[in-house]
């Protein structure tokens, strides 16, 4: 079972944090939050209760992370949140502080790289 996928992106001056998870076949859905200074920016859910009993679900939900994921990156790059009436904040979600979201997602993982960079080594170290 594939946990998650967690990026830390430099965009426009601002680090911001890209995580996509999977909640499991008890709960069949996976989560990409997009985070900046350790409030929630975007947030895309999708189920995959419909495709559950598919063989070899666990590269199937994967692949479908992956994309989710690799989405996420490619919206944040071109701009889709730069204007603060694109953001869509999850009340329910808790806002971290700076320390809570360092010790989350770790305060040294920093990326420069263009678009193609990430996803080329997104998809090259997931397929170990």
């Amino acid at each position: 079972m594939v946990l998650g996928f967690n990026h830390n992106i430099k965009h426009k001056g601002k680090v911001f944090h890209v995580q996509t998870e999977d909640s499991g076949i008890e709960t069949p859905h996976i989560i990409t939050l997009l985070y900046v200074g350790g409030n929630i920016m975007a947030r895309e859910k999708t189920s995959y209760a419909d495709i559950i009993k598919v063989d070899d679900l666990e590269t199937v939900v994967r692949d479908l992370m992956q994309e989710q994921h690799k989405t996420m990156i490619r919206k944040l790059i071109s701009g889709e949140f730069d204007e603060p009436s694109k953001v869509t904040p999850s009340p329910e979600e808790k806002v971290l502080t700076k320390e809570e979201e360092e010790e989350k997602f770790g305060g040294d993982i920093l990326s420069d790289k263009g678009l193609d960079e990430v996803i080329l080594d997104f998809l090259s170290a997931s397929d170990d």
